[in-house]
């Protein structure tokens, strides 16, 4: 029995990395085309959503108060002084994305603002701020200058501080918000990566014989039927793997610039042990959607036909790997990692978000060993059905 196994094992890897060009759409280009769209994504948003480091917005004012003037100064903004006349032609500017900036400020601003009481209900000093958010300078000199004129209110009726002193009132890490990140988006992009990896490769080992009709050279090998399921398992969640890891290493190299550089991602942060655990939970989850796969797959006419069987499978499998983020507390509850696909996605997450208990990896490996081995029989039953296997 392991000799056919390896048999099958080998005859499946001669076919998969004897033609290069599918190693290189199934391992390769996963990986590059991901790397290559993330950084892209995320350069695209960094140049639309923020803007030059050196860059001089051009702003209007009227009536500028000479209290405020040497603090207006210091914002990255170069300031013309207009008239009523001219206002309407500036909010047009704004419009066009031309000009940047349009402060109004009332007559006599700080004489009024000192008299000003809140009491008496009349209505404060009124500064009225035009700036155009669909282009970022316009809307970054716009949040500065707001917060500085807040600033500047706070600062004349100080009553009290808040977080006034040189303590980091932030208890959160940058490792909490690494494993934060990391929880909420890895789990979905890695059960969605190892999903596509397994429906590109199980339909055409095994559907993709019967429509060419070189299963029935197989089947009638002196050879155990569970010598060729677990042979057909073991090579397809190798390959699989192989690819599923080509587009996780794609995000992981794309992922500082997709999130921005201020981000703080650190992957330093995780050990080697959470990464071995981490893997251990890649390749059992493997084995679950491969045996899934494959039994479909024996029951299809044509490679076409279990690949529409297995497309629904793909929904179901990133709604599932949303749960997480539904909240609760799943992570405590023992019993989900009993569920097959949930187990492993909250696995990852307690693994990415730091909350990892060896007794979840070690419920959720055994478990998808288990789930895995039980489909590995019930395709055997299947290699073993004349009607399943050769009915037209």
């Amino acid at each position: 029995m392991k000799n056919n196994t390896l048999t099958i094992i080998k005859k499946e890897f001669a076919r998969f990395f004897g033609d290069k060009r599918m190693v290189f759409t199934t391992i390769l280009m996963p990986g590059l085309m991901v790397y290559i769209m993330y950084t892209l994504m995320g350069n695209i948003m960094t140049n639309q959503f923020t803007s030059a480091d050196n860059y001089v917005a051009s702003g209007y004012v009227q009536n500028m108060p000479a209290e405020l003037e040497p603090v207006l100064n210091e914002l990255p903004v170069e300031w013309n002084d207009i008239t009523s006349d001219e206002i309407d032609t500036i909010q047009t500017s704004l419009t066009e994305k031309e000009a940047d900036l349009l402060v109004i400020f009332p007559e006599n601003f700080v004489a009024e603002l000192n008299s000003y009481d809140v009491s008496s209900g009349m209505a404060a000093p009124n500064v009225e701020i035009y700036h155009n958010s669909a282009k970022p300078e316009s809307s970054d000199v716009n949040v500065m200058l707001t917060a500085l004129l807040e600033s500047y209110e706070a600062s004349l009726s100080n009553r009290f501080d808040i977080n006034a002193g040189q303590n980091d009132y932030d208890t959160a890490s940058d490792q909490d918000m690494t494993g934060q990140l990391f929880a909420m988006l890895l789990p979905m992009l890695l059960m969605t990566f190892l999903f596509s990896s397994c429906i590109s490769v199980a339909p055409e080992s095994i559907a993709g014989e019967k429509e060419r009709g070189t299963i029935a050279t197989l089947l009638v090998t002196p050879m155990k039927r569970s010598s060729l399921a677990l042979g057909k398992i073991i090579s397809l969640s190798c390959i699989a793997m192989l690819s599923g890891l080509s587009s996780f290493i794609g995000t992981m190299l794309s992922l500082p610039s997709l999130m921005g550089s201020t981000s703080g991602l650190d992957t330093s942060y995780y050990t080697m042990k959470d990464y071995l655990l981490l893997l251990g939970v890649i390749l059992s989850t493997v084995l679950v959607l491969v045996s899934l796969i494959s039994i479909i797959s024996a029951f299809a006419k044509s490679i076409k036909e279990a690949s529409s069987t297995c497309s629904p499978l793909t929904i179901l499998t990133i709604v599932v790997s949303l749960v997480p983020m539904m909240g609760g507390d799943m992570l405590k509850n023992l019993g989900m990692f009993f569920l097959p696909i949930l187990n492993s996605v909250l696995c990852m997450n307690s693994i990415f978000s730091f909350q990892m208990e060896v007794t979840q990896v070690i419920v959720t490996i055994g478990m998808n060993l288990v789930y895995a081995g039980a489909m590995t029989f019930g395709l055997t039953r299947i290699f073993n059905s004349e009607k399943a296997m050769f009915s037209k």
